[in-house]
């Protein structure tokens, strides 16, 4: 990465320009830097002081350009293209032997050579960084002096290349932590990662904060509903007023933190969408930890909305291209949605084909798949009817109508970002009046 960084002429010095907060974990790192993002925005508008904070996530839900955002905005389609084609030349001209695939980033390795690129180029005041999946050999981890490092909840996940325990995977999300730049961290649920963690601080000689809840955040603000967001509101406050404190920029008010989580927005996550008496949930989380923190979620909110007349029909749609994962997400939402107290009344599997017209080779071999989760359903609850649509919105008309013969319906959407994406596009095109009521 700082070879590729060099060819495109830049120095250690200017990343460090960049004054990053760089945000690793398992889950809840999107929401974390969205957070932060949005609560430092309103930091600015109470200060009147105009700065470009940049803003790097993955993955993305319709738009690659989501990955690479300046003050909450994805960059525009003529930003996008002036600063990929320069990369691309740049790094074009200083390979000699193309043939040799050590010399030509993969697509994380580019995307983030792009947003340094950008964000450079742009010249922003403060860049927000969340790691791809690990952390010590991410190719985000060529930031040698951040202003402050996170790390969010930890799990299993990623088994593959982080490691086979806990403590494997905390060494390597810890690996952003740099000498001289304090880190903080949510509080864990295992001891081993704790302990991990400390460990590898105290290897670098920094100090290490675990963060509780704040108790002085909000109550009745949507996007602090899933108390998982609230942890990771907590840890994006400690990391921005660290920050701020850093430039010297002042420091958070009640007011900066109440707007920022006000003004919040991370669409595809713990996302409420309202179309008359079709109520959409829809959230992408598509590991096993997520995935249950998503049900939980639903099943709140919709006996929050339970009222002594007829129930609306409780609907899931669910899509994940992996059987041997896939299955383990569906047992698990299941399982969750139980002990929820929610019952179903009907569920429905789905491709990630958005639309009939949609031509993308990578999604052939999918309605297969998702025919393969019938027969798992089939062993998890028997008395709960199941179907089949070779498209997103196949699925989303077919729930649509079960909702259509009684008083309405609500549906929890999760399994796959790619699910939720198509999701999103065609409920924008289709809803006549959508209320977003929270996004996180």
């Amino acid at each position: 990465m700082k070879g590729w960084l060099q060819q495109l002429g830049h120095s250690d010095r200017d990343l460090d320009k960049l004054n990053v907060i760089h945000v690793a974990g398992t889950k809840g790192k999107g929401s974390t830097c969205a957070f932060a993002a949005s609560i430092l925005q309103a930091h600015e508008q109470r200060t009147g002081v105009s700065r470009k904070i940049g803003l790097y996530t993955s993955p993305h839900l319709k738009c690659i350009r989501e990955r690479i955002q300046i003050n909450s905005t994805p960059i525009s389609e003529e930003l996008f293209a002036k600063y990929f084609y320069e990369v691309l030349d740049r790094l074009s001209c200083h390979t000699v032997d193309k043939s040799n695939s050590k010399n030509t980033p993969r697509y994380l390795q580019f995307l983030a050579l792009l947003s340094f690129h950008v964000f450079i180029r742009e010249r922003v005041d403060g860049a927000i960084y969340e790691t791809h999946c690990g952390g010590e050999c991410d190719a985000t981890n060529v930031i040698q002096h951040p202003i402050v490092t996170g790390i969010t909840t930890l799990g299993m996940d990623h088994v593959e290349l982080l490691g086979p325990s806990i403590s494997d995977i905390a060494w390597h999300k810890a690996g952003i932590f740099k000498s001289g730049s304090p880190a903080f961290s949510v509080l864990q649920d295992s001891s081993d990662a704790t302990v991990m963690l400390q460990q590898r601080a105290n290897e670098k000689a920094i100090a290490l904060k675990f963060v509780p809840i704040d108790a002085a955040l909000p109550t009745g603000l949507p996007a602090l509903q899933p108390q998982v967001q609230r942890i990771n509101c907590s840890l994006a406050i400690a990391l921005v007023g660290s920050f701020l404190e850093n430039r010297k920029y002042g420091s958070l008010t009640s007011l900066d933190i109440h707007r920022g989580i006000a003004q919040f927005s991370w669409p595809g996550r713990f996302q409420h969408i309202v179309d008359g008496n079709h109520h959409w949930f829809l959230d992408g989380a598509h590991n096993v930890l997520s995935m249950r923190e998503a049900a939980q979620w639903f099943s709140q909110i919709t006996l929050q909305m339970q009222t002594d007349t007829v129930p609306l029909a409780r609907i899931l749609i669910f899509s994940h291209i992996s059987r041997r994962d896939g299955s383990a997400l569906l047992k698990g939402v299941a399982s969750a949605l139980r002990e929820g107290g929610t019952h179903l009344d009907h569920v429905i599997f789905s491709t990630y084909k958005v639309r009939q017209n949609t031509t993308d080779d990578h999604l052939d071999g999918t309605e297969t798949i998702q025919s393969d989760y019938g027969e798992v359903w089939k062993a998890i609850n028997p008395e709960v009817e199941f179907s089949v649509t070779p498209t997103i919105e196949e699925a989303l008309e077919l729930a649509r109508e079960i909702g259509n013969r009684g008083r309405g319906m609500q549906t929890l959407v999760t399994g796959s970002l790619y699910l939720v994406g198509g999701a999103l596009t065609i409920l924008e095109s289709t809803t006549s009046s959508v209320a977003l009521k929270a996004s996180a």
